[in-house]
């Protein structure tokens, strides 16, 4: 049986892990930073759980690191806007989470693999679609971008050192449980609580295309990278290969929430639009699917569906 353990267990990508790993037989060590427990939702699924500043060697020489086959490694700081404010941090806990836990790893256990989450975010959307591993990378963008970039450059540095370290590239994800702030989840609140008979809802640019998978695809994505036996690569986009507007989300939660969508006002945010936001990103996710098998199984309209059930 096949033990991982999953830093950033309590998050949106974590509890939707967490349930994939256990459904395959799979062991779960969870790890979290100031919970000091499991959230309720995924802790009877857990085999032990440990709260652990993973920035510090001291604490994560703790961690049962000897008994893993692999580390999911989500631990981190995701938002872009935020990013903003505070560069110096997230270029600091984004490459020092993967730097700390690799060392301690070739320490530990030499011959586990540590499956490092970057982003689909770091490819130039200057250039034709859709991206591949090989397609060129930014050369600046926010400060969440950029420390991305410096963990991948971390993550090889770890892999000279002779660490099996597996960098993935998710696009956007999407799905049950994700919260606010995020395009499907304020657009399927608003829809909720509008007024039916005249339909309104605020967002920024309805009109650009993004990659959209649902998170529990990406969970069997990192589930079958952490069990197979070996790969040929060391870098993988993650997503569905399939482009989806803004406009086409509301349309579809129109109709799952029985709203005419002739009669919706859009009122445009300014304050969501960032005027460098590419009209069209959609990844490649053929090496992946070559070396593991795996597909997008979950269709837009089923992610739709399950977010509307959980906001219910």
């Amino acid at each position: 049986m096949h033990t991982v353990l999953v830093t950033g267990i309590n998050g949106f990508v974590g509890k939707h892990l967490t349930r994939e790993l256990v459904s395959r037989d799979i062991k779960v060590i969870g790890v979290g930073h100031r919970e000091n427990t499991a959230d309720a939702e995924i802790a009877d699924l857990l085999n032990c759980y440990y709260q652990c500043d993973v920035t510090d060697s001291a604490s994560t020489s703790k961690l049962p690191l000897s008994l893993v086959d692999c580390i999911i490694n989500l631990a981190g700081l995701a938002n872009v806007g935020a990013s903003f404010d505070n560069p110096d941090l997230y270029m600091k806990i984004n490459v020092k989470v993967l730097s700390v836990l690799g060392d301690e790893l070739l320490t530990a256990n030499p011959s586990a693999r540590m499956i490092a989450v970057s982003t689909g975010a770091l490819y130039d959307p200057n250039q034709s679609m859709p991206l591949s591993e090989q397609s060129r990378v930014i050369k600046d963008g926010s400060p969440y971008a950029l420390s991305k970039l410096a963990m991948e450059q971390a993550a090889k540095e770890l892999r000279d050192r002779g660490l099996d370290c597996i960098v993935v590239r998710p696009f956007n994800h999407i799905g049950p449980g994700q919260g606010t702030g995020f395009l499907l989840p304020d657009l399927t609140r608003q829809l909720l609580e509008t007024n039916r008979e005249n339909p309104s809802v605020s967002a920024g640019n309805l009109k650009t295309i993004r990659d959209y998978t649902d998170v529990r695809d990406i969970a069997r994505a990192y589930a079958d990278l952490a069990i197979i036996d070996s790969l040929e690569n060391h870098l993988y986009n993650v997503c569905s290969g399939r482009g989806h507007s803004g406009n086409d989300m509301v349309k579809d939660l129109c109709e799952e929430l029985e709203i005419d969508s002739n009669k919706l006002v859009i009122n445009v945010n300014d304050k969501l639009i960032r005027p460098t936001d590419p009209p069209r990103i959609v990844g490649d996710n053929s090496l992946l699917s070559t070396d593991t098998g795996w597909l997008p199984k979950i269709s837009l309209d089923k992610t739709i569906k399950d977010i509307i059930t959980s906001k219910k």
